[in-house]
């Protein structure tokens, strides 16, 4: 059976900053369960799969299997509470219902204080890493037949009904996400009788893709193309002095911006650069010449690879090309890069490939080789390999694969990265929100120790603004502190957080954070602000998920701590009026991912009625929120009803 294993780390290649706290990954333990227990996990398996095409979204099952409930012994669960349409709502059933939820909260804790849980969903993630396994000869050392069979499992489970592949599970059959799914379950050994030959799948050409040079990196820092852009930045911050009767100095500096690309772009951008320069391609197999027949309508040695490069399927088209950019591409391809690649100026190429090289290490060694996320992990462990295969930071890289898998009912899935402290941050508002917190301190106590052990302690290494990194001194990650890249609304979050256990008695949830713990935390919030804030449409605009309800909720939660009502803020009701009016009928709020590629909100109507959504909405840590809505002109019963009815029965009750 998979055991899933926390803050565990051991081996001469794994390095971390605090102990591995926050950490999880999976591992396969043949001895390990009853058999009475291995008839059940197939049991799920088989459930999942035979209403994969109704219910796309694992259950966690697995991770509810573990012995978490072993380690966390909790009294018999209240029976549930259903209150009916004509009935109203008791202190006594909002009560037990929120003992139920605490009390499930209180069992599927972690001893190092995070509730482990994934964070997945695209199917882009898992195929450049079996590509990469195969490339670097790691396969074996990386990827036993367990980790292969639930590879499998979590690909054929996630296949839509019309045979292709989304690049989400939710999402509809494209060209990009079937073909990747394709090779993928065909270099590990699915498929046609000549497939045992595995390699790299080198099935399409360098000058297929638009060009990657790094001799970006080499422009002027000014120069608006640069991949690190940097610029200054005024900001305020707050000089921390302990000394007794001294009190903290608000003063304003000037430090230079990280840069102006999106990091993720900037750090994919980064390693595909230096393999571009390279140019590296894998082994030609028996296999490779098998897939380019199987995948293309035409002979491979026939493909127009130069009009390939701006070719996209109908399917796959989310943003046409804007003319400038294919023209800039196009110059870049005929002209740049035949000159870029001959002496004398290859000599140019060498030192962009160096320098790019030096970007990569400096990364890796930051994030102790877990890079920001899943898909620079993986492009990044690639250029370690081709620079040295036998390099150390190969092998640390190899270590951390771990950390990006997740196991459950529907396979193995590979993740973004982790959701610890953004998990455990909004779980400890909810439960200190509850007035039961006196009934959970041993919950809390872990939560707290997380809290505080999860905050990075250091700015990234050497002068990291050369690097384009920015302070993050007093962060706290998306994930765990060894993870190192400073996310500003987990920092807020996590901030938050450590106030409320500031305020309470530390014989319930243990010793307070320093406060100059708090200082630097502020300090990092404040070097990432922004200039103004904008609402547009009366609604905080998103760029992923549900980014029209989660967004205008954070807006409302800053506007409502900043002072502001219904009564005398007119953008506040402006917003108000917009939740109130995309509530559902049942008193729930809903909302499609597809809302963010639309741009307009696309609402759902399914059961459970978007419970994450309407949690948001009506959260007891948000009741100045509630009131606000409450103002504004609705009542909140029947919300309150749907989430106490909605509270799903636990396995173990």
């Amino acid at each position: 059976m998979w055991k899933l294993k926390i803050a565990d780390g051991t081996g001469p290649w794994l390095t971390t900053t605090n102990n591995h706290i926050g950490r999880q990954h999976w591992e396969f333990d043949p001895e390990a369960g009853t058999p009475e227990e291995r008839a059940q996990v197939e049991a799920l398996r088989e459930e999942f799969k035979k209403n994969r095409f109704q219910k796309k979204q694992s259950a966690d099952l697995l991770m509810r299997m573990q012995d978490l409930a072993k380690e966390n012994p909790c009294d018999q669960i209240p029976p549930a509470i259903k209150i009916k349409e004509t009935e109203c709502i008791t202190e006594e059933a909002l009560t037990t219902t929120l003992r139920r939820a605490i009390n499930f909260y209180f069992i599927i804790q972690a001893h190092d204080g995070h509730w482990p849980a994934e964070s997945a969903g695209p199917l882009f993630f898992l195929p450049p890493l079996v590509l990469a396994m195969y490339v670097t000869g790691a396969i074996n050392a990386v990827l036993s037949p367990e980790h292969q069979k639930e590879i499998i499992r979590y690909i054929y489970n996630h296949q839509n009904e019309d045979g292709g592949w989304g690049i989400h599970i939710e999402g509809h059959s494209t060209i990009f996400g079937s073909v990747l799914s394709y090779v993928t379950l065909r270099l590990l050994g699915e498929g046609l009788e000549d497939g045992e030959d595995r390699a790299v799948a080198r099935v399409y050409e360098w000058d297929g893709c638009n060009p990657m040079p790094p001799e970006f990196w080499l422009l002027p820092k000014l120069s608006p193309i640069h991949p690190g852009l940097i610029t200054p930045v005024k900001v305020n911050r707050i000089d921390y002095i302990q000394r007794k009767g001294r009190q903290p100095i608000l003063r304003s500096s000037s430090i230079p911006n990280a840069g102006k690309m999106l990091c993720y772009c900037r750090l994919v951008y980064m390693p595909m650069s230096y393999l571009y320069g390279k140019r590296f391609v894998g082994p030609i197999t028996g296999l490779v010449l098998s897939l380019r027949q199987e995948i293309y309508t035409e002979p491979y040695h026939e493909i127009n690879w130069n009009a390939a490069r701006n070719t996209c399927a109908k399917e796959d088209l989310y943003y046409p090309h804007p003319l400038a950019q294919d023209m800039l591409w196009g110059f870049l391809h005929h002209f740049a890069e035949p000159l870029l690649t001959r002496w004398p100026f290859s000599k140019l190429r060498e030192k962009a490939i160096k320098v790019a090289m030096e970007h990569v290490q400096y990364e890796d060694m930051n994030s102790r080789y877990l890079c920001i996320g899943c898909v620079e992990k993986v492009l990044c462990l690639i250029a370690c390999w081709v620079e040295d295969p036998n390099s150390e930071a190969f092998k640390r890289h190899l270590a951390r694969i771990p950390d990006y898998f997740w196991v459950a009912e529907d396979g193995m899935k590979m993740q973004s990265f982790g959701c610890q402290m953004w998990d455990a941050a909004f779980s400890i508002q909810a439960i200190l929100s509850s007035n039961l917190a006196e009934e959970y301190g041993m919950t809390l106590m872990k939560a707290h120790d997380f809290v505080k052990a999860s905050q990075v302690q250091d700015n990234p290494s050497g002068d990291f603004s050369k690097m384009y990194r920015h302070t993050s001194k007093g962060a706290w990650t998306f994930s765990m502190q060894d993870h190192g890249w400073q996310v500003s609304d987990c920092t807020a979050e996590g901030l938050k957080a450590a106030l409320l256990f500031s305020q309470m008695p530390t014989e319930l949830v243990g010793a307070k954070i320093e406060t100059e713990c708090l200082y630097n935390a502020v300090n990092v919030i404040l070097s990432l602000q922004l200039c103004g804030v904008h609402i547009i449409s009366n609604t905080r605009d998103g760029s992923w998920g549900i980014c029209f309800t989660y967004g205008t909720w954070f807006a409302v939660e800053g506007l409502v701590a900043c002072g502001k009502n219904v009564q005398k803020s007119p953008t506040l009701r402006k917003a108000c009026e917009f939740l109130l009016s995309k509530q559902l009928p049942d008193g729930g709020w809903g909302e499609s991912y597809l809302s963010s590629s639309n741009k307009v909100i696309d609402q759902i109507w399914c059961k459970p009625r978007g419970l994450c959504c309407l949690s948001s909405m009506l959260s007891s840590s948000h009741y100045e929120f509630v009131w606000n809505l409450r103002d504004a002109g609705r009542n909140v019963n029947n919300e309150t009803k749907l989430k106490i009815n909605s509270l799903i029965p636990t396995n173990t009750e």
